[in-house]
């Protein structure tokens, strides 16, 4: 194996065989005497890193591989039937707005209805606007949160209901109401699913704006 020599005189790189292991010479360059190292360095041998693993079977050793989330969208076939169901709703909040009396519908129904539109609203919202770098929560502590967050929009309409009409009649009046229903609102949602202030505000702007139609079309104030 050839032997790497460097001048100390005048630092010049050159290589020689390894017969001349230990012996001295002239420098090809400035002639001055070089002793020949007698063992040649050992050659180093660079591995190849070892592939990443998704597991710790067979190996002892904790995965090295990055834990890959497998993004799991809402299937078409299930916006449509939500779609459906919104138009299907907003039919029947007009039909009952035409054919029933609204002074004969009591409080407690409209609540209810609030609470029942509230759960697919809150689970709709929620897959819309939570964050994509975040695991969403899934099985029974998602429902447990939507429940939670449904009964708190719904109670909001509840508060709503107590408020005396001449206080909510004018538009100018939500100037000063609706911050205190948005605050409220965007409370729940960002405790329930741990969202941002502002996607949580719009996750219960999207229930506001879809139960004030829908009152409306009944016959009553939409706020």
């Amino acid at each position: 194996m050839p032997i790497a020599v460097i001048c100390p005189s005048c630092n010049s790189n050159f290589t020689v065989s390894d017969k001349f292991a230990g012996l001295t010479g002239p420098c090809p360059k400035c002639k001055k005497p070089i002793t020949i190292p007698k063992n040649a360095p050992q050659s180093v041998v660079i591995h190849e890193p070892d592939a990443p693993t998704t597991t710790s079977a067979g190996t002892g050793r904790a995965p090295t591989a990055p834990i890959r989330r497998v993004e799991k969208p809402i299937p078409v076939t299930t916006f449509a039937a939500i779609g459906a169901g919104a138009v299907a709703l907003l039919a029947a909040a007009w039909f009952i707005g035409v054919t029933v009396p609204k002074d004969s519908i009591p409080q407690w129904l409209l609540l209810l209805g609030g609470f029942l539109v509230a759960i697919p609203c809150v689970m709709l919202g929620y897959a819309a606007v939570r964050n994509r770098e975040l695991e969403p929560f899934s099985g029974t502590p998602f429902l447990l949160r939507s429940l939670a967050c449904a009964a708190v929009y719904a109670g909001l309409w509840g508060i709503r209901g107590m408020l005396p009409e001449e206080a909510t009649q004018e538009m100018w009046q939500w100037v000063y109401l609706g911050p205190m229903f948005l605050i409220s609102g965007g409370i729940a949602a960002l405790v329930s699913f741990e969202l941002e202030w502002g996607t949580a505000i719009a996750h219960f702007s999207l229930y506001a704006m879809f139960t004030a139609l829908l009152r409306w079309l009944m016959g009553f104030l939409p706020l």
